[in-house]
């Protein structure tokens, strides 16, 4: 089974209930969080360890019991250290459909521009109520999609009231190039066995090499040629734990044509051999 995607489209939930909740340790085949983004809202906690994210761009270092909350559309991805974490992705536009007042108000607060904010430090009222969110969809009790859904309205409540979020307007050029950066990273996703020069990403975005290079490395913190190598070790990483296939034949199809390559690189990134990962993985 394949995890790794760049713009994720799986049903959530059920049709009357749009929310799944993940749990994410080392043992995950996506424990990395390779850059993606969705068009459901994603609330992230960290319950040990230390999860290093960045949302459109913006850093975040979350520890122990803080929450990060990713918005629609945004590019997000991670680098767990000794990490365990939760992730609750839901649909907002469904549970909005339920309710006309709730849905207007909520179209009049977050409409173009805005930002609700991404981090929620352990101890505010943000991440109380979000630690609640995770423990009701954790136990499942009798009537947990009541108070599932009384906390995520309780949670947009909290921010409209203590106003934790940015109304800047909507700004066109940074608009535009996220969706050129996804175009980059769905073709990564779909090509990244294939061979791909830094000439035709920026082709694939539109843009000039150079200009794309500063562009990618301010939404990513990594250079695209560096990320296309970090996604295929990690597509590589995957299919180590998942496959008996072996190590040359796994390199070959991420994309290494280079064996002595893939080892330096694997080794590097995940700071073990290939077969030394894998073994790890089997007997855990």
């Amino acid at each position: 089974m394949r995890y790794l995607a760049s713009h994720e489209n799986s049903p959530r939930g059920t049709f009357d209930f749009p929310i799944e909740l993940y749990y994410v340790d080392s043992r995950h085949p996506r424990y990395e969080m390779p850059f993606h983004w969705h068009m459901e809202c994603e609330f992230i906690l960290v319950l040990e360890g230390v999860l290093a994210l960045s949302v459109d761009g913006e850093p975040i270092l979350a520890g122990s019991g803080d929450c990060v909350f990713v918005q629609s559309g945004a590019i997000h991805g991670g680098t767990p250290k000794e990490c365990v974490y939760e992730c609750l992705v839901l649909d907002w536009e469904r549970f909005l459909r339920e309710s006309s007042v709730c849905r207007q108000k909520y179209a009049a607060a977050f409409g173009p521009g805005v930002r609700i904010q991404p981090y929620f430090q352990k101890g505010s009222a943000a991440a109380q109520v979000t630690n609640s969110l995770f423990e009701c969809m954790e136990k499942e009790q009798p009537g947990y999609e009541f108070a599932t859904t009384g906390l995520l309205w309780q949670f947009i409540g909290m921010v409209l009231q203590q106003h934790l979020y940015t109304a800047d307007g909507p700004c066109l050029s940074a608009g535009r190039r996220g969706e050129q950066i996804k175009t980059v990273l769905d073709r990564i996703r779909k090509d990244y066995a294939r061979p791909l020069t830094l000439d035709d990403l920026a082709a694939e975005a539109g843009m000039a090499p150079r200009y794309f290079c500063r562009v990618f490395r301010q939404m990513l913190g990594r250079t695209p040629i560096d990320y296309l190598n970090y996604y295929r070790i990690e597509c590589a990483a995957e299919l180590l734990s998942t496959t008996g296939d072996s190590v040359t034949d796994i390199a070959m199809a991420c994309g290494f044509n280079d064996p002595s390559y893939f080892a330096r690189l694997f080794r590097r990134h995940k700071g073990v051999t290939a077969g030394a990962y894998r073994k790890a993985r089997l007997e855990a």
